[in-house]
């Protein structure tokens, strides 16, 4: 599901042999003088990787792979440099401030109960400390990009209408969909054959869910390994662009009443039902004049800082060794 809560998934491998764990822990690459692992890569690259699991041509498979581990490599060292760049300007985070994204991230994902939270941030591969960290280099990355690329950020208002009519086209064709779902959830240290086992379940329930006269909401209450479960698997109303790609994709995909296959994502497996679907009304320029503003200040902001990122590349050592 989407994500206003960060999904990296924990793709370790399992302790074994001397061997195995060096080839675990060997370095992918050397930025200036730090050093990223393989295990660090796999780990950034589990989530796409687990998407695309079930491609069945096997060379498709391998290059699909070898491409998300380079994607993964570049975003690491990206990162490395960013960080540098952060410590070299003295650029600091308080604890106060991560309370307070923490609290942000949980009033947007309406989540109040601790327990549900932590489970949730499991369920992705976070524990409480990591998932901090993770939103602590989130800000000092903001700040950093605030200092060296926001004043160059310009929205203009033909930018805003333009952005606007491609809003009002594609809105003006599309619905919103009401729907359920039962989750079987699946470690993100999971071998392949407990990701098979925990399909095979999902297939069971989505056979037994597709029984004439079955309450799909009793189902889940009683099935589902998801936070929705006590709701009967309720995730209301939403519309394109607010769920997790794969999921969105079968969702808006399904009839009223249909019950879908298992769909993976990282928080496992899920079987979909869609209650109902209405038309959108496109909101008024007014209205959305925000929101496009900041979506498009997000838009410009993000290549600029990938210019910046390959800037600061050309004047780093950087070594590859993967």
């Amino acid at each position: 599901m989407k994500k206003h809560v960060a999904v990296i998934a924990a793709a370790l491998l399992g302790s074994g042999t001397a061997a195995r764990a060096e080839l675990v822990d060997r370095v992918a690459a050397v930025v200036n003088r730090d050093i990223i692992t393989l295990s660090e890569v796999q780990q950034r690259a589990a989530p796409e990787m687990a998407a695309r699991a079930n491609n069945p041509d096997p060379r498709k498979r391998a290059e699909q792979r070898a491409q998300l581990m380079k994607s993964a490599l570049d975003v690491l060292i990206g990162e490395k440099l960013l960080e540098s760049e952060i410590s070299d300007l003295g650029i600091t985070a308080t604890e106060a401030e991560v309370d307070e994204l923490v609290r942000d991230v949980r009033e947007r994902n309406n989540i109040t109960d601790n327990a549900q939270f932590e489970q949730l941030l499991t369920s992705e591969g976070y524990t409480m400390a990591t998932y901090r960290d993770m939103l602590r280099k989130q800000i000092l990355r903001d700040r950093l990009l605030r200092m060296k690329v926001g004043a160059k950020v310009k929205i203009t208002e033909e930018d805003l209408k333009a952005a606007y009519a491609q809003y009002a086209r594609g809105e003006s064709q599309d619905s919103e969909v009401h729907a359920r779902h039962i989750l079987v959830q699946v470690d993100p240290k999971a071998t392949p054959e407990q990701v098979e086992a925990a399909r095979k379940k999902a297939e069971a329930i989505a056979a037994e869910a597709r029984r004439p006269g079955m309450d799909f909401s009793a189902l889940a209450r009683a099935r589902s390994e998801g936070p929705s479960a006590s709701d009967g698997g309720d995730l209301g109303w939403f519309k394109r662009g607010v769920m997790v790609p794969a999921f969105e994709k079968v969702a808006f995909t399904l009839n009223e009443g249909e019950v879908s296959e298992p769909v993976r994502t990282n928080f496992g497996w899920h079987v979909l039902k869609v209650e109902e679907k209405r038309s959108v009304a496109a909101a008024s320029y007014e209205e959305m004049r925000p929101k496009l503003e900041q979506k498009l200040g997000q838009e410009k902001s993000e290549k600029l800082l990938e210019q910046y990122v390959a800037e600061l590349r050309q004047k780093a050592n950087v070594e590859v060794k993967m």
